[in-house]
Order: C-alpha cells, then structure tokens, then sequence
C-alpha cells in the first residue's frame, strides 16, 4: 500500500459544511485513473480544520467511494486523547491507513513526540505513516528520531518533508535510512516540487498534492522515476515547473484549491474560512498557466 503514488485530494466545503457530491466526484476520479493509494484528508484535505463529526463521515464516503483502492486519512490533533479517539473512527470507517502529524500549540520535544507516537501505534490495527510536515507543524524530525520511530509496532512508511537538493545528498539520505529503518517500512516524499528527485534517490512512494488533481500526469511521473528513466523524469517535472512557482508563492493547498475552482471541479469559495484561493492577477496569472498546463487534463 505504501508504494507508488498516494493521490492527497481536497475535501471542497460549502460554508463550512462538506461537498459531499464534489468530494465523492474527486475520489471517484482517481479510483478511475487507478491511483495506488488515496490520502484522503491529509493536509490538502483540510483535516485538521475539521470537526471529529466531519472527519468520520468524509473518511466513510472516501471508502466507500474508492472502489477497494487503499485509503488512507489523517488522524493529527491537539490533544492525544483525540487523536486515539480518530484513529478508531478511522478503523471503524475501513480505511487501510493512517497518517499522524504531531499537531501542537506548544512546541513539541523529540521525547514527547515519540511517546506521542508510541501510544498511538500501540492501539492501532492498521499500519500508520508518520506524517513530516514541518512547514505546518514546526516541528523538525532528525534522522535519528525517524529510525527510532520506524521500529515502533505497525509503522507502515515515513513521508519525508524537507529534502536535500543536490541529487547525491538526496540519495546518501536515502540510502542511510534504509540502512536502519525495518525493510517493510517504506520511504515517501511529499511537497511536490521536490517529488522527481526523491523518486529519483530511492523514494518508494509519491505522496501527492498534484495527484489529488491530476492523478493520471502523477501517475506517469511517479512510473517513469520508479524505472529509473532520470531524462524522462526531469522532462515530465520540468514542465510542470509553472506550477510549482505558484506552490513555493502561495503553498500547495491554496493553489490546488485554486486550479479546482478553476476548472469548475468544486464549487468557489471550496476552502475552511479563513483560509482563501487566490485572487486577482494572482488568480489570472493562474489561469493563464493552466493553459500553457493543458496536458495535465
């Protein structure tokens, strides 16, 4: 399950409440395209703007909508009694996986992070991906923490945040985690921009921003750089480099959000207040890349 591409969608809303018809829409055109697994609500999903209530009834209709694809949901919050409390919601819901973040207020330690970690997986039936996403949770995992995380029961794949640029460092880190997390532990990368090149050093799994959208141009990346066709790989990244010009201005979700109410595919305004697509010439220098982008369709 945690190979391949893993297609992160929206979950658009309506003043607050989930487009149950577009989100239903969105799973079922990736179950189409045949994606290997679907994130629904990571952080592109908005899970954490979520109530408990939502989450439920969202990770339901993600499974039943998936057509026995694997599901995967995020169960990250505030207070660790909630966190178990959604991870058993999840379970109940059907899902193959989940995802954990260490959502704080107060600025977390390596320790307490790990003992987050290790109470959570104790009580879990499925296998869990620890969820790297340092530009939203601010907290920076070490190496070290990861391989001592990677040996905790019904860890399934770590999804790596920020990554080295330069390709041999890329593929060095890659390498010495494999040397010392479990075999059946598998590597991700996210943020899509740096997708191509963690492929390229030996990541085992995509998860997708982008996916969530366009799950058949993800599709093709992520199997072209599992082959190893470095050439090709940079061609298909390289000509989605508009688009994450856009991302590294204005973060993946806004954008994303963007491109769907571009296209009609959710309704506008589709994110949880406060939070907003763009506007203005932003919007129009938008819309004018996704022309020069229409072979993502």
């Amino acid at each position: 399950m945690f190979t391949g591409m893993s297609a992160f969608p929206l979950t658009p809303l309506i003043n607050g409440k989930i487009d149950t018809t577009g989100f239903i829409s969105l799973i079922q055109n990736l179950a189409e395209a045949g994606v290997d697994s679907i994130g629904a609500l990571g952080s592109t999903g908005s899970y954490a703007y979520l109530t408990r209530e939502q989450r439920y009834c969202a990770t339901k209709l993600a499974v039943s909508a998936a057509a026995g694809i694997p599901v995967i949901t995020s169960i990250g919050a505030v207070r660790t009694d909630e966190v178990l409390k959604l991870a058993e919601d999840a379970q109940k819901a059907g899902v193959s996986g989940v995802l954990l973040a260490p959502v704080s207020y107060q600025p977390l330690t390596a320790q307490e992070v790990y003992q987050l970690y290790e109470r959570v997986t104790a009580e879990l039936s499925v296998p869990l991906c620890i969820y790297d996403n340092a530009a939203t949770t601010k907290f920076e995992f070490s190496d070290e923490l990861l391989v001592s995380l990677s040996h905790l029961p019904n860890i399934g794949s770590i999804k790596l945040g920020e990554f080295p640029a330069e390709q041999d460092m890329a593929k060095r880190r890659v390498e010495t985690l494999k040397n010392q997390i479990p075999q059946e532990v598998s590597l991700g990368i996210s943020g899509d921009a740096q997708a191509a090149a963690g492929l390229l050093a030996g990541c085992e799994i995509w998860y997708s921003v982008l996916g969530g959208l366009f799950p058949q141009y993800a599709l093709n990346l992520t199997q072209v750089a599992l082959s190893g066709d470095v050439t090709k790989t940079r061609q298909l990244n390289s000509a989605v480099e508009p688009l994450w010009v856009f991302y590294r201005r204005h973060g993946s979700l806004r954008v994303i959000a963007s491109v769907a109410e571009i296209q009609g595919t959710v309704q506008s305004p589709c994110l949880p207040f406060p939070l907003q697509t763009l506007n203005g010439s932003e919007m129009r220098a938008l819309e004018a890349t996704l022309k020069q982008l229409s072979f993502l369709e």
